[in-house]
């Protein structure tokens, strides 16, 4: 009779295969990836609980301190597609890792300024320049290089990033305001942005060929992995981008549209709220807490309107969501109270759904009309979010100047959401030819083929 191995129990035989399934890589960039964008909001909710203490202290006009928070918001913008287009020519893990530290550079030297023009340099020009580099420009070229499945939803995941570090450092910040001075707020975010510093260079890689991989889900034909833009100069390609997308339909609509976005979110509600519910007698301790629950419901409404954009038109997205968000903002001034009654409540959660909800729906057209540039023309799109924040910022801090209250400044916002709803709902308009499908990957709807394969794709340029 034959023996027969013995196998203790427990153990598989030494010549049995174990096979372990490990966590893609992709999915270590993304984490990497949603902590800087966690702190990066942080960074850029801090202004809304200083306004009132600049105030108090320098004696400097809302209007004044407004205009520093403007050109935040303006550069935060600005610098994003040349970020991008930066992110292709030196790697995303070297440009987060210097935008991190304009950051702390910018936040810690507030602590010594004097005059208003300090402000504006270190609040306005090294951290708008910091916080831009990690902006939503980051969150499409970390989607399209690193997943293939999934896309829509890890946008709305890195999105909501967002609005989780409004939601981890508006409280913090605003208590720490209110009890050591909002120096010690300052100095704290600068510690914040260093901290990341060593984490992003540890795990952060700019593409999966790096590790070896492919995209997450990626098959043979995809090519979501390859760079997004041409080779050359990071501010060429940039630059090329801008004006070949400034010949088509579909970037001016979008641009639109994301410049009243950024209106009616940054430039109005994340940096006036405060004050605003202030001159109705509420602390600031407790509006800057509603403010960061507007965060906390819109990590569940970004991640939604993630999967929404894997599954529904983009186009009627966003003519939803601009809508809505008009709707919420005409009733807002008569909400405001001493007291977080209910009412208010329920127009934070509301409101909060819908705080960046836009993002992943622009994100996923830009890609589908851009093909290959996407990421890069999303960054001038967003950088329009910006200009309209920044005009939006300055604009309330004069009328509450001259006013003495934000109502105008909401009414005027609420119109131009509704506003915003009908140009994302022009987008449907000649959309695509019945015989034409969506974009494959690298080709877009707006941008005409190159290299004969027009003849291939059946595709035009249907929306100069």
């Amino acid at each position: 009779m034959a023996s027969r191995p013995l196998v203790r129990p427990g153990r598989a035989p030494h010549n049995d295969r174990v096979t372990v399934r490990r966590l893609h890589p992709a999915w270590y960039v993304a984490a990497i990836a949603f902590i800087a964008l966690v702190g990066a909001a942080g960074f850029r909710a801090t202004p809304s609980v200083m306004l009132r203490p600049l105030n108090e202290e320098f004696g400097w006009s809302l209007g004044t301190i407004s205009a520093a928070v403007s050109v935040n918001l303006l550069l935060y913008g600005l610098t994003a597609p040349f970020a991008a287009a930066l992110m292709e020519k030196f790697g995303m893990r070297r440009v987060i890792a210097g935008a991190l530290l304009l950051v702390s550079a910018g936040s810690g030297l507030t602590v010594f300024m004097q005059q208003s023009w300090q402000l504006i340099l270190c609040w306005g020009v090294l951290v708008g320049l910091g916080t831009g580099s990690m902006a939503l420009g980051f969150v499409a070229i970390v989607a399209n290089r690193w997943f293939v499945a999934r896309r829509g939803l890890i946008t709305g995941v890195l999105t909501a990033g967002g609005a989780a570090g409004q939601l981890v450092f508006l409280p913090v910040l605003a208590r720490l305001t209110d009890s050591q001075g909002w120096r010690v707020a300052a100095l704290t975010v600068a510690a914040a942005a260093l901290i990341v510093v060593p984490l992003v260079w540890w795990r952060l890689r700019d593409r999966p060929a790096d590790l070896g991989v492919t995209a997450y889900g990626a098959g043979p034909d995809d090519v979501a992995s390859l760079p997004v833009v041409a080779p050359g100069s990071a501010a060429r390609n940039a630059l090329r981008a801008l004006k070949d997308a400034a010949k088509t339909r579909p970037f001016w609509l979008l641009a639109g549209g994301f410049a009243i976005c950024g209106a009616t979110t940054n430039g109005l509600v994340g940096t006036h709220f405060i004050p605003a519910a202030h001159d109705h007698g509420m602390t600031e301790t407790t509006a800057a807490s509603l403010l960061a629950l507007v965060g906390l419901f819109d990590i569940a409404g970004t991640i939604a309107s993630g999967w929404l954009t894997d599954r529904v038109d983009s186009r009627w997205l966003l003519g939803g969501y601009y809508a809505l968000r008009g709707l919420s903002l005409l009733v807002l001034p008569s909400l405001f109270a001493a007291t977080a009654h209910p009412s208010m409540v329920i127009f934070i959660l509301f409101y909060g759904l819908d705080w960046v909800a836009t993002v992943p729906p622009t994100v996923a057209l830009c890609r589908e009309y851009f093909g290959a540039s996407g990421a890069v023309v999303f960054g001038w799109v967003f950088a329009s979010h910006q200009f309209g924040a920044a005009i939006a910022a300055t604009a309330a801090g004069l009328v509450r100047d001259q006013l003495g209250n934000y109502d105008a400044a909401w009414y005027g916002a609420g119109a131009l959401a509704l506003a915003a709803s009908l140009l994302s709902l022009m987008l449907l308009m000649g959309k695509r030819r019945k015989d034409i499908g969506p974009a494959g990957p690298g080709i877009g709807l707006a941008f005409p083929p190159s290299h004969g394969q027009e003849a291939a794709t059946g595709m035009t340029d249907l929306h100069r």
